[in-house]
């Protein structure tokens, strides 16, 4: 049997774990927000760049994965 020490120790490196996946969710998200913003914005502008556009759709779509990858790790295993 292990130490209690160990038990409390993983159990704790979870928490943390869960932790940082939360503030990094924050991040992306609030970041995906800013290039809804900046896309709207440059969009209403004529004319506008579309490569610029087209890039920060791309990013965010990266951001929107990364944000799903995230957020499924923060799921619980149910067995199905």
């Amino acid at each position: 049997m292990p130490p209690r020490g160990v038990i409390w120790y993983t159990a704790s490196m979870e928490e943390r774990e869960i932790e940082l996946i939360r503030e990094r969710l924050s991040q992306l998200k609030s970041e995906h927000r800013d290039l809804d913003d900046v896309i709207a914005r440059i969009s209403e502008e004529a004319p506008f760049d579309q490569i610029q556009v087209k890039r920060l759709k791309k990013r965010k779509l990266m951001l929107k994965d990364q944000i799903l990858q995230l957020e499924s790790r923060l799921l619980p295993d149910i067995i199905a």
